[in-house]
Formats: structure tokens, C-alpha cells, sequence
């Protein structure tokens, strides 16, 4: 199964490492194969850069060190009227996900759960993947 983390789901596990963080990249590296988008990658250096410099080494470590697929984020977005989502960047990790064909997306945003109606990839929060999988 491949699965894609949201910028959110990453800085959390950078930053904040706690118990259901380090059990998703444990699953993640040892089951299942892990996808990350260009964006995301983009979206979280810059977050880092702002508002968690001293863990910008953490990051580097990361993504130097955990096997993952790299999807790349078309930019500008071509227009696809594949689903509707309020959040520009939401948008480009959700395209991402269903043009890398991942099975899943965890996300903690609330905007993926507000009304966007897509088949795959399945949307799921983090509690919700460590139930299921």
C-alpha cells in the first residue's frame, strides 16, 4: 500500500515526535511504501524555515534517511474538475495524491473531510490510519 503524508502529518512527526507520530513512520517503513509530494516537501521546508529553525537538521535528517517516492506537483495546476476543495494548497497535495495513485492520504486538515468527494485516495487522520492499518 502506498500512502502520502500531508505537510501537517510530517511537521508533526518532525516536531512534535510523539507516540501515534513515530508509530505512522514505523508502519510506514516497515509495511507499507511511503509517498511525498513535491509540494509538501516544498510547503514544509518553508515551515521549518519560519517557525521551527532549530529543527531544520531533523528535516534534512528525515528526508536523507526514510526510503519514500517522490510525486511531483505539476505547477501551476492544469485545470482537472476531479474534486473541489476550498484550500489552494490542499488542492496540490490532493492532486499529487491521485495523480501518484496513492491508496491513502493522512491528513489532519479539516478541509479534505469538508464535502470533497473523491474514490481514491482513501482520506484518512491520523487516528484513523493507526485504527485501520
Amino acid at each position: 500500500m502506498r500512502v502520502m503524508l500531508d505537510s501537517n502529518i510530517l511537521v508533526s512527526a518532525i516536531v512534535f515526535n510523539s507516540k501515534p507520530m513515530r508509530e505512522i513512520i514505523q508502519r510506514l517503513a516497515s509495511k507499507y511504501s511511503l509517498v511525498l509530494c513535491s509540494f509538501v516537501i516544498s510547503e514544509v521546508r518553508t515551515v521549518f524555515e519560519k517557525k521551527f529553525p532549530k529543527h531544520i537538521n531533523d528535516l534534512e535528517y528525515f528526508l536523507i534517511e526514510t526510503p519514500f517516492e517522490l510525486a511531483h506537483t505539476p505547477q501551476p495546476l492544469p485545470e482537472h474538475g476531479l474534486f473541489t476543495i476550498r484550500d489552494i494548497d490542499d488542492e496540490n497535495v490532493l492532486y499529487s495524491a491521485i495523480l501518484a495513485d496513492v491508496d491513502v492520504l493522512i491528513t489532519g486538515d479539516k478541509h479534505y473531510f469538508d464535502g470533497v468527494d473523491v474514490e481514491r485516495p482513501e482520506i484518512l487522520t491520523p487516528a484513523e490510519f493507526l485504527n485501520k492499518y
